[in-house]
């Protein structure tokens, strides 16, 4: 069984048992944490798509850690100018590992 859920501006396909990085959320480490924005389902038979959400259909999970991700390099170039600009960003992320899929 998996389901699709949107957090954070984004979309996952998540399945009982993963390990999903997504957009930092609030909570402490062993907090358990519901998405209620489910857009799909399926049990491996029977596919339900919301429009654009599922009623009464939701996916619980537990934080098992905040970090850092690798960091991307901005690099801004103009050729023959000497104009070069050299940034990084490391965005944060939080570790859900998914429990259960209701609905």
């Amino acid at each position: 069984m998996y389901a699709v859920i949107k957090t954070g501006g984004k979309q996952y396909r998540v399945a009982k048992g993963d390990e999903v990085k997504i957009e930092q959320l609030k909570g402490e480490v062993g907090d358990a944490v519901t998405f209620e924005q489910v857009l799909l389902t399926s049990n491996g038979e029977n596919v339900e798509v919301g429009q654009p959400i599922l009623d009464n259909s939701k996916v619980v999970g537990r934080i098992t850690r905040h970090g850092k991700d690798r960091k991307v390099v901005v690099f801004k170039y103009k050729k023959r100018k000497g104009y070069r600009r050299k940034k990084g960003h490391r965005q944060t992320f939080t570790l859900v590992r998914i429990e259960d899929i209701k609905g």
